[in-house]
């Protein structure tokens, strides 16, 4: 990059630095005001995802790819479809998070359930012709993140890279840690591929092979909560250069599917409810359930409860959390005869997770595993549904919650159609295959960080 390109992204940077700081000190939120034990109101907060948006780290080339995952590109999709011949069709398949569900449910005036069925007939209605939600693969993503932490956990004396194990769910928080963070903490990072990719992998090699489809001919969107999904998805290591193709070929958040249904002028009630599509095929449960969790895949709460059993022997019915320096910042702690056994955290929020690395400097770090989410309040407040003017819209992120709440948990060890998976298209837990198609690796990036980029 040039010196002029340089001086220009240095002064748009600095500008967004202190338009983010200006904007938070207009709303009357300082460093110092912070909800303590729940006493006061949570501030406003500087959100990673704004920060990583920017030009000051995303390349023209990834600035492009991001910007065709639009609306648009799916239109010109389903347009060709309509105009040219069978052979040149691709195959359009829609894959839900669950987090994006209750915004559907909250708009609709309906449970989550039904909610998925008039958002699965209304992609039906326009032209896809597979709907999915994601919460299959997710229980893939977790299964690997607790055994990974097993593993780290009987090499902690040996690996100093071992403990703690970051969670890697979160694009945002994926990126500043390779981008800015580095070394510190890339090694820390657990491997295993967040739901998202899981299932760019389930539909572009499972669902091909069973559709014997080519997986180019396969247009894979994932419909999510979150802006960040779409730097995610553009990832190098999830495209096939032999194949030409990405695991997700575009991600829309919840609030740009709500845009096209009032562009088309489409009303809840004339929405027919078809039930979404099971990767299994018709004989797999179709029943709608979720992880444990604040709103996201609960990856603190599952690891915790399996690490406690296999590694104690001991049974975690409910996993309380204690408040630290805010409703964001929490930890929990299994404990036997007054012996800490295991102390995990989750933190959510860029001043969170500032907090957490300048503890990680001075090796001030207790924990074993830290679930890290750039978006305080975690999945169900992600920008792209969260968001009204600009502004957190907390009455609908309430709202959320409790229709989210609503659905039954069940654990991904108890999950039939995984274990099918895991036999008849990974051939078991611990082949090459599972390796290669659910795991990936996170590297430390700070080389091609902006030399005056400050966090």
């Amino acid at each position: 990059m040039s010196e002029v390109g340089r001086a220009k992204r240095k002064e748009k940077c600095e500008n967004c630095t202190k338009q983010c700081n200006k904007k938070q000190t207009e709303d009357g939120v300082g460093p110092e005001q912070e909800e303590v034990n729940g006493q006061s109101e949570a501030p406003a907060p500087l959100l990673l995802s704004a920060c990583l948006s920017c030009e000051g780290c995303v390349s023209e080339q990834e600035s492009l790819k991001i910007s065709q995952q639009s609306l648009e590109e799916v239109e010109q999709v389903l347009a060709l479809n309509k105009r040219c011949d069978a052979s040149k069709h691709r195959v359009l398949v829609a894959s839900i998070c669950p987090q994006s569900l209750p915004f559907f449910a909250v708009k609709f005036g309906v449970d989550v359930p039904e909610a998925a069925q008039k958002l699965c007939g209304f992609l039906k209605s326009i032209g896809v012709q597979f709907v999915f939600d994601t919460t299959l693969a997710a229980g893939f993503s977790i299964l690997e993140t607790q055994k990974e932490f097993i593993q780290r956990y009987r090499r902690r004396h040996h690996d100093s890279h071992a403990l703690p194990l970051f969670t890697s769910s979160c694009p945002g928080w994926i990126r500043y840690a390779e981008r800015v963070l580095g070394s510190l903490v890339t090694p820390h990072i657990c491997t295993a591929r967040s739901p998202q990719q899981i299932m760019g992998c389930l539909v572009k090699d499972f669902f091909c092979q069973q559709q014997k489809l080519s997986p180019e001919k396969v247009f894979h969107v994932v419909l999510a909560p979150c802006f960040d999904k779409k730097l995610e998805a553009v990832r190098e290591e999830f495209y096939s250069s032999l194949m030409e193709t990405r695991d997700v070929d575009c991600v829309l958040t919840s609030k740009e599917i709500y845009r096209l249904m009032e562009q088309r002028k489409v009303s809840v009630e004339e929405l027919d409810s078809v039930p979404l599509d099971q990767v299994l095929g018709e004989a797999a449960d179709a029943a709608l359930t979720r992880h444990d969790g604040r709103g996201s895949e609960g990856f603190l709460e599952h690891v915790f409860k399996h690490a406690a059993k296999e590694l104690f022997g001991l049974d975690v019915q409910e996993v309380t959390y204690k408040t630290l320096r805010n409703r964001d910042f929490q930890e929990v702690t299994l404990e036997r005869d007054g012996e800490t056994l295991l102390q995990f955290a989750a933190v959510y929020g860029f001043r969170n997770i500032q907090t957490l690395v300048h503890r990680m400097r001075k090796g001030r770090v207790p924990y074993q595993l830290v679930e890290v989410l750039s978006c305080p309040g975690g999945c169900l407040s992600g920008r792209g549904q969260s968001e009204e003017a600009g502004r957190l819209d907390r009455a609908l992120v309430q709202q959320m919650e409790e229709v989210y709440s609503s659905l039954p948990v069940r654990l991904p060890e108890l999950n039939p159609a995984l274990r099918v998976l895991y036999q008849d298209w990974l051939q078991g837990q611990d082949s090459l295959q599972t390796s290669k198609l659910l795991h990936t690796e996170y590297r430390s990036q700070t080389h091609t960080q902006p030399p005056h980029m400050q966090w």
